[in-house]
């Protein structure tokens, strides 16, 4: 259980409205790289990780992408408010519009809706961390790639700010895993419950 305290991780006020851009960022809400994908990837992983460190790890950091998932949204929304359909049919933002009008729908900037798909949670906490440290650099380069197409300052801040903790989670993630490698005995390298050892043998 935790405390929600009614306020952003970060400041986020965008001044001017973008709907191009808007569509842009959708995609670290339900894209295949997003903070939907991240939160549930490691707040479902944590109930299978070996210890409570790794657990700890798991469990703040996918309560830290429920965070983003908000500030995200909280950037869409502000750059979607008060659109005349002018400003909509220009920036190419109707074809969400027809569907959503300026709801929050999580998807990606191609327009393929999130889909659980795009995670892994296999039990074996190697695996997963491997797919949690790739899963960071490529939330990394999203926002990268956002950044290349975002001028206005105050979107930017936000998204640097965001960026600068995927690296944070990408750090705390490799931690992780040299903990568990460390803790692993040679007969035991692949699973930690021996009876997954029964289908090596």
């Amino acid at each position: 259980m935790w405390v929600y305290q009614k306020k952003l991780q970060y400041p986020i006020k965008v001044t001017r409205p973008n709907p191009a851009l808007a569509k842009v960022i959708i995609s670290q809400f339900g894209g295949p790289d997003g903070e939907m994908g991240a939160a549930t990837r490691y707040l479902s992983q944590r109930f299978s990780a070996p210890n409570n460190d790794m657990k700890g790890i798991l469990t703040d950091i996918g309560t830290e992408e429920l965070a983003h998932i908000e500030m995200v949204c909280t950037l869409i929304h502000q750059l979607t408010r008060n659109l005349s359909i002018d400003e909509i049919k220009k920036s190419g933002f109707d074809t969400y519009f027809v569907d959503h009008t300026t709801g929050l729908y999580p998807i990606a900037a191609s327009g393929v809706p999130f889909s659980a798909s795009t995670l892994q949670s296999t039990g074996d906490a190697i695996a997963d961390l491997n797919e949690d440290l790739a899963a960071e650099q490529k939330a990394r380069l999203t926002y990268d790639n956002i950044l290349r197409l975002a001028d206005d300052p105050d979107v930017r801040d936000v998204i640097k700010f965001l960026r600068a903790r995927e690296i944070v989670h990408y750090q705390r993630f490799g931690e992780a895993l040299r903990d568990v490698l460390d803790s692993l005995d040679s007969k035991n390298f692949y699973a930690f419950n021996p009876e997954f050892d029964k289908c090596r043998k």
